[in-house]
């Protein structure tokens, strides 16, 4: 009996699915069960609330192919009966014929309705997961720098990807197929009580077991789906990272190791799958035994039953039928419940980055309906990064930059220089201190509006994998408004066009995933160009220049210059002979301003540390 197939279904996967799983470990813990809550199942059933409309519908059609289903073993008996008794007065054909006519029509209806079903519930699981993935993404978006800092790309990547899928089916085709199990296992209990009830308390005795069974298993694949969607996430971040770092990976000759570093993420998956899999086989040769005991007593005494003209054939068939269909909404209930719990087990990091309340929300403040000037102050400014919170970066600093001036940043490497630049624009905010904007506290201004007001070009630009002109266009803070005309502006006062129109595709050339389709310099200028379309009251550049060869320097300083007319510039420079020009230059040590003046007031200091940072430089050169 270990392949009766029933509407598609097998009857050993029919009698109850899932695994009898006392004595395993439940997770990495103290092998507690963990028992969802109330909430948990409602939250994730709402899900499915915007689609209760479609939904709906395939519930009705569901309706109707249950109903369907649950006749045929009802008419198989009829049609046995016919056969058998019909046969001794000679109107068997004519009865069979009308019979089997009526039931073509009705299994047509079925076939429609669950067709439509299948179709409602798919479009439904669909737009559900879309939804999600739109809620989860946009909630990724808003999150603050510090949050990207410690979680990687690749877990977010696996959140966003595989969990919305577990959690879109087990919300639309797994509700509706457990709504079907439901229904056909009601009505196949009720058709067996109705053709032998003293059959139906045989047969159905061990129901009761299996269930509580089903329970505690539901519960375990809970815990185990998570860990696999934990370590799926582990080894999707490894893969991410090194594929994105492929370059780096083939310059260190170091394939192998990574190759070794993914095949034991994947083990650790594989060894979680080993435990599901044992605890499947257990239950599937405990219940396929329980099952085929079950059905060959319903046999015995049926035919016992038979024997004493207490059951007809058609009857016992019918019978036998119904109780296969049972075993199948078993199965189908039993799946349901595991299936929920997967869908729970994925959704608890999925809630955790909805529910994620930003630590620097992107609106939150005010917009200022006055033109920026571009003033700029820190007053007491201490900070660390809350992903080394004890390693001071900046402690006490006091800083102005007058609006429409130029201030260069200078000093040794960790002085806290690029600090300055992130707290600007608000990707973190201090300990302590107060950094203001024309007067006003930063804290209290949207970020949104503050980050538009300024123009980034940093040492090593990022690039979108599109088009020049895409890239050039995201500067904007309208890009949809922006015309070629001014794109082509930004190129040309970049000194970009000429090598842009030398591409055969020009503006639509592609870039490459980070732009490595085109040089250092030529990524710098495309970057530029992208801040020259902005437009911005206040530029932060993030040694720009750092990384050129002394032409592509020479063209990108050029740009700079044009570029930096007019606003409030804060230039962190690494080769110092580029910033003479400068109003001002700040030395930072240790976090802290020790000397600040012109190029030439600087050097004129006998020992200061800006003289000696020349000096140094000079000689090096």
């Amino acid at each position: 009996m270990d392949n009766i197939h029933i509407s598609g279904k097998n009857i050993n996967v029919a009698f109850w699915e899932p695994i009898l799983l006392v004595r395993f470990q439940y997770g990495p813990g103290n092998g507690k069960i963990s028992k969802p809550s109330k909430r948990e199942v409602r939250r994730l059933l709402s899900l499915a609330r915007p689609e209760w409309l479609r939904l709906g519908g395939a519930v009705g059609l569901l309706v109707i192919s249950s109903g369907v289903t649950m006749a045929v073993p009802f008419c198989i008996g009829k049609v046995i009966d016919i056969i058998y008794d019909s046969g001794k007065d000679g109107n068997m054909v004519e009865k069979l014929t009308s019979f089997c006519q009526v039931l073509v029509g009705v299994f047509l209806v079925g076939a429609v309705a669950n067709a439509g079903r299948v179709y409602l519930m798919s479009t439904s699981g669909q737009r559900i997961v879309k939804t999600l993935r739109e809620k989860i993404f946009g909630s990724i978006m808003a999150q603050e720098v510090a949050f990207f800092d410690k979680t990687r790309t690749g877990e977010l990547i696996n959140r966003l990807s595989t969990d919305t899928t577990l959690v879109g089916q087990s919300v639309t085709m797994n509700i509706s197929d457990g709504l079907r199990s439901f229904a056909q296992g009601v009505g196949g209990i009720g058709m067996m009580f109705y053709v032998s009830p003293k059959l139906a308390t045989i047969g159905l005795t061990v129901v009761p077991a299996v269930a509580v069974v089903a329970i505690f298993y539901g519960r375990y694949l809970r815990s185990i789906t998570k860990q696999v969607q934990d370590a799926l996430a582990k080894s999707t971040e490894i893969a991410e990272e090194r594929i994105s770092n492929v370059r780096t990976v083939r310059a260190f000759a170091k394939e192998d190791r990574e190759i070794a570093t993914y095949t034991g993420k994947i083990e650790d998956v594989l060894q979680l799958s080993y435990k599901d899999a044992l605890a499947r086989g257990v239950f599937f040769g405990f219940t396929g035994l329980a099952g085929n005991l079950i059905v060959l007593t319903v046999f015995y005494n049926g035919g016992l039953m038979m024997n004493e003209s207490a059951l007809s054939v058609g009857d016992l068939s019918a019978f036998l039928l119904y109780a296969a269909y049972v075993g199948v909404a078993m199965g189908g209930l039993t799946s349901f419940y595991s299936e929920l719990m997967k869908g729970l087990g994925a959704s608890t990091r999925l809630w955790e980055l909805i529910d994620r309340a930003p630590a620097i929300p992107l609106t939150a403040g005010y917009s200022p309906s006055t033109e920026v000037q571009g003033g700029i102050q820190f007053q007491n400014v201490s900070f660390s990064y809350p992903a080394r919170s004890d390693i001071p970066i900046l402690e006490d600093l006091n800083l102005s930059v007058p609006a429409g001036k130029i201030l260069a940043v200078v000093g040794p490497s960790g002085s806290g220089k690029s600090t300055i630049a992130s707290l600007i624009l608000r990707f973190y905010d201090p300990n302590s201190g107060m950094i203001q904007l024309d007067g006003k506290d930063v804290n209290s201004l949207s970020p949104s509006w503050l980050r538009s007001n300024i123009g980034t070009v940093s040492q090593e630009p990022i690039l979108f994998s599109s088009s020049i002109a895409d890239n050039i266009r995201y500067g904007s803070n309208h890009p949809e408004d922006v015309t070629f005309d001014e794109i082509q502006y930004a190129a040309k006062q970049s000194n970009s066009l000429n090598f842009i129109e030398a591409f055969p595709e020009k503006f639509n050339t592609m870039v490459g995933e980070r732009g490595v389709m085109l040089s250092g310099g030529q990524r710098q200028r495309i970057a530029l160009a992208r801040a020259i379309l902005k437009n911005p009251k206040i530029l932060l550049l993030d040694e720009a220049t750092s990384a050129l060869d002394a032409e592509s320097e020479h063209l990108v300083q050029e740009a700079l210059e044009r570029l930096m007319v007019g606003r409030t510039v804060i230039t962190i420079a690494h080769r110092l002979s580029t910033i003479k020009n400068a109003h001002n230059i700040a030395v930072l040590d240790d976090g802290k301003v020790i000397e600040i003046g012109s190029y030439t007031d600087l050097m004129a200091i006998e020992d200061g540390m800006f003289r000696k940072l020349v000096e140094r430089q000079t000689i090096m050169q």
